[in-house]
């Protein structure tokens, strides 16, 4: 009976769905995400090696998406882990309104409720995160009914099912990173919506444009290098969300996107992570 090799990865700053994204290049087990770290998962005979883990997050230092790294690494006995991981995915009530749960957990639904069915797997976005409460959160306060929708940077597609679920017209959700892609698939025929989208592509491959809403929950560089196409894509008067953002990144992504034609007008915080939105002048 083989037994597991468990690597617990931190990171200075740390944003779970792009160490996922980076680390599921690997052929891991599995990856459970918690607040302030990750824990991957391997068998301990693998060929997959500390150092194969080392080199992706030093090349993320090099990207300066990070500044440093710790990682310890167990020997685990074998068990169940689909079961320690069902273990660990809660039930988030995100505001009175919106609940996110997992298909394998029940929750009494209280009227007026929205309730989004999440099984997240290898993709981020459970629900648990800062940055996803606080995009869910924005969202819920100024969502405009039929509005088209456009979802960068997906995930799960947990905001996209949200956007769906209070009113939206059309949603369009993109991800570049396969596992997500068909992970937003899934949930989102879990959740019975049909205005879905959800395609495995960038943001500058989507001809599309006149979009009421943009969200994207992502990381300050990613957030920077497709400003633009955020602008051209969000029609006059059009509201952009975004998160991923330190507190201390808040000047410089408020800089940026005001050069662009974008006007910050409200904020939302929780612990170091921020959310912002903008209006397109």
């Amino acid at each position: 009976m083989n037994n597991y090799k468990e690597y617990k990865i931190t990171t200075h700053p740390f944003n779970s769905e792009i160490l996922s994204s980076v680390l599921w290049e690997l052929e891991l087990l599995g990856i459970n995400e918690f607040e302030d770290h990750l824990k991957v998962f391997t068998l301990e005979d693998s060929s997959i090696t500390a150092e194969d883990i080392i080199i992706l997050l030093d090349r993320l230092k090099k990207e300066k998406l990070i500044t440093s790294f710790d990682m310890e690494e167990n020997i685990l006995p074998n068990k169940n882990w689909n079961e320690e991981w069902e273990k660990k995915i809660n039930i988030v009530e995100v505001s009175d309104k919106i609940v996110i749960k997992p298909s394998f957990k029940d929750y009494d639904e209280r009227e007026n409720q929205i309730i989004i069915t999440i099984d997240p797997k290898m993709s981020f976005g459970t629900g648990e995160h800062a940055t996803t409460k606080i995009v869910l959160q924005l969202l819920e306060k100024h969502f405009l009914t039929n509005s088209k929708v456009l979802d960068v940077g997906s995930g799960t597609a947990v905001l996209s099912i949200a956007a769906s679920k209070l009113g939206a017209k059309e949603v369009i959700a993109i991800d570049n990173d396969e596992w997500c892609f068909l992970n937003g698939i899934e949930n989102v025929e879990k959740n019975n919506v049909s205005n879905i989208t959800v395609l495995h592509s960038t943001i500058e491959k989507i001809k599309e444009d006149g979009f009421d809403l943009i969200l994207a929950n992502i990381n300050k560089n990613v957030l920077l290098n497709i400003r633009k196409d955020i602008s051209s894509k969000c029609k006059k008067s059009g509201l952009v969300i975004l998160s991923g953002i330190l507190a201390t990144d808040e000047d410089e992504i408020k800089r940026q996107f005001t050069q662009i034609g974008l006007t910050a007008f409200d904020k939302k915080q929780i612990d170091e992570w921020i959310g912002l939105v903008f209006k397109k002048n």
